[in-house]
């Protein structure tokens, strides 16, 4: 068998001894021309010692250069939304991760899980359960395309329906495993995205092409309303098939829509919160808690 590495590995000279009749063979030592290919220059051993030394290096960087991309890309884990480059979001990268937590009903908190290792038969890793253990560990994701009824928040009393679409979001995704589309950072630092759940029967892998939307189960249960604002994002199903899932809910008295439709959409709500607290820069403190106490008669 040839020997193809460089000349400087020491080998065994394995070549039987020769008669005194037989002419020695002579290796050729003529210069290498341009056109003479690399793989005859290694067969016939005619590179020098220097180019040996630069062909293994430049093996061996190409070699380190590509494992490193290929783990930065499908290996390495996004603690949290910090660690998610501009360029990510620019080719909108789909990630799998663990429902760790949901806090409100139109956004929860995912636990990246990339590669493998996390599941049977080859579960080598685990997903941390404890709240100390999560910290900085999780990916803020707020839900793109809905919106679903405001809890209560900083005294504000929350919307009706508020608690029951929480109940359903927390049952649907908390402790499982979905895929995410990346779309794009909101104005609070979460990460707005394209949430596909995985079907049943079907492997895990194939969820983020065959997986169910999310956010369309949301409109179908009637715990969330088609976000309208601008720069919302429906995934490949667009706007009018969200209004239309959403028609149908309303249709069929599901969800917030069981005591009828005439009722003050998320929206609204945050809007009128957001005047109210306009206005009470210019207050007193005594007319500040009437209003407030006002804002909450309201609701109630």
């Amino acid at each position: 068998m040839p020997w193809y590495f460089p000349s400087w590995f020491p080998r065994k000279d394995t070549t039987p001894p020769q008669s005194h009749n037989t002419p020695e063979v002579v290796r050729d030592t003529s210069p290498v021309t341009s056109s003479d290919s690399l793989w005859t220059r290694l067969h016939n051993d005619t590179l020098p010692p220097a180019a040996d030394l630069c062909l293994v290096f430049a093996l061996g960087a190409a070699s380190g250069a590509g494992a490193l991309l290929a783990w930065r890309r499908w290996g390495m884990r996004l603690s949290t939304a910090e660690w998610i480059t501009p360029n990510e979001l620019a080719r909108r990268r789909w990630i799998r991760g663990v429902v760790t937590s949901v806090g409100d009903a139109d956004d929860f908190r995912l636990y990246h899980t990339p590669g493998i290792g996390w599941r049977w038969p080859l579960k080598l890793k685990r997903v941390p359960t404890k709240r100390k253990d999560l910290k900085d560990q999780t990916i803020h994701v707020r839900i793109a395309g809905v919106d679903a009824p405001e809890g209560a928040h900083y005294g504000r009393p929350g919307q009706p329906h508020a608690e029951e679409s929480l109940t359903w979001l927390r049952k649907r995704i908390l402790g499982k495993t979905l895929y995410c589309r990346l779309i794009r950072k909101d104005q609070y630092g979460r990460i707005v995205g394209v949430p596909l759940v995985p079907r049943p029967f079907v492997p895990l892998f194939l969820a983020k092409y065959l997986g169910s939307s999310l956010a369309l189960e949301m409109l179908r249960a009637g715990t969330a309303t088609t976000y309208e604002e601008s720069g919302a994002e429906y995934g490949p199903w667009g706007r009018d098939k969200y209004l239309r899932v959403e028609e149908e809910a309303r249709t069929a008295r599901r969800g917030m829509w069981k005591n009828g439709v005439n009722i003050e959409m998320p929206g609204e709500y945050k809007k009128r919160y957001a005047a109210a607290l306009g206005e009470k820069e210019d207050m007193s403190g005594s007319d500040k808690k009437r209003l407030l106490s006002r804002l909450t008669s309201m609701l109630r």
